[in-house]
């Protein structure tokens, strides 16, 4: 008995020095550690799940102490008073706001501190209340969302059962008349220019090739500058008299504008006839010595005594001074078979080469 007598005071020792460690951390872990503590009650308004003795308290995210106590209020049996202790560090206000939050998947409860302005008062304990709803976790959030909606759906239920049926009613109507919709449409595209875009057919006036042997050649130095014309003649649309549209020329575009053709295809009638001494445009040089003014008069197509393509384009011949040197009218008509752009431009051609021709030959003799 005396060689075993030591060996039972050593394990007790040793058992009650685990206790001791047990106890101490415990100690240390929920009821504040080493340092010195504040504490604070909290109220709750509902109901706090999964909440427990020794859960941390969060200030703005950062653990700062632990609850100590939990227990119903005797005076209201909906309400939840706790017991928190936190380093007294802590920058509690009495208007800090309180929260229940949950942490990680397994959503383990905490109370949540988060900011204050004022200074809490000194004396008693103060008593920070949590906001509405605090303890209320996601899970039961969506339940309470989901029991509303069913609720205003349940309420609502024939003014839902109408809206459903007009709406059944509505594209039925869309089905009956989607030609109708789609031409509609159609309309609003063409109107707009939308849709997807139609490619452009252009098409150029020939200039004549044939002007003779050059007999005389042109004196000084001749430019041709830009014809000038209305409003309406600057563009590169086939036009009409009567003016409307006619089919197959909607997509139907001159090379240029109508002005900026003929000037480019009269100075290459001058080069087929002379192109050492052929004229220039007045933005190629500088002083010239003649120019050749033209104004477009007419370049349309009648269709009233069948179509024909008609040119009119008045000249003028002045020097560097400004002076009217000669000055001419010239008119050419071209009818054609079919109202077509193929015909109508071979039109163009025919009656603006015997124009370029008379301009040319004019302007020779003029100088």
């Amino acid at each position: 008995m005396e060689t075993r007598a030591p060996f039972v005071v050593v394990g007790a020792f040793v058992l009650a020095t685990i206790f001791a460690v047990f106890g101490f951390v415990y100690w240390l872990h929920n009821t504040g550690g080493l340092g010195p503590r504040a504490t604070y009650h909290v109220q709750f308004d509902g109901s706090v799940p999964g909440l427990l003795i020794g859960a941390g308290v969060l200030f703005n995210g950062i653990r700062v102490g632990e609850v100590t106590d939990l227990g119903l209020a005797p005076d209201n049996p909906r309400r939840v008073n706790a017991t928190i202790s936190v380093a007294s560090t802590t920058p509690v206000r009495s208007d800090t706001k309180v929260g229940l939050e949950f942490q990680g998947l397994t959503g383990v409860p905490v109370i949540a501190l988060e900011g204050g302005t004022l200074l809490a008062n000194s004396g008693p304990v103060p008593t920070l209340i949590a906001e509405a709803g605090a303890g209320q976790s996601m899970t039961q959030a969506a339940r309470d969302a989901l029991r509303k909606v069913d609720s205003v759906l349940t309420e609502n239920s024939e003014p839902l059962k109408k809206t459903i049926a007009n709406m059944q009613t509505f594209t039925d109507g869309l089905a009956r008349n989607t030609g109708k919709l789609d031409g509609i449409i159609a309309g609003l595209e063409k109107l707009t220019g939308g849709g997807t875009p139609v490619q452009k057919i252009t098409y150029d006036l020939r200039a004549p090739q044939n002007l003779g042997p050059a007999g005389k050649t042109l004196k000084g130095q001749l430019a041709i500058p830009e014809p000038t014309a209305v409003a309406m003649l600057e563009t590169q649309r086939v036009l009409f008299s009567p003016a409307k549209e006619y089919p197959g020329f909607a997509d139907v575009l001159w090379a240029d504008s109508i002005p900026k053709l003929l000037q480019a295809r009269l100075i290459e009638s001058f080069e087929n006839y002379d192109i050492a001494h052929a004229p220039l445009r007045t933005s190629d040089i500088g002083q010239t010595d003649f120019q050749l003014l033209i104004d477009v008069r007419r370049f349309r197509v009648a269709v009233d005594a069948g179509p024909a393509a008609e040119i009119g384009l008045s000249a003028r011949i002045v020097d560097k001074n400004g002076k009217v040197i000669a000055s001419r009218l010239f008119e050419e008509s071209q009818k054609f078979d079919k109202l077509e752009p193929p015909a109508a431009v071979a039109a163009f051609s025919d009656a603006f080469g015997r124009i370029a021709k008379d301009i040319v030959t004019w302007t020779v003799r003029a100088l």
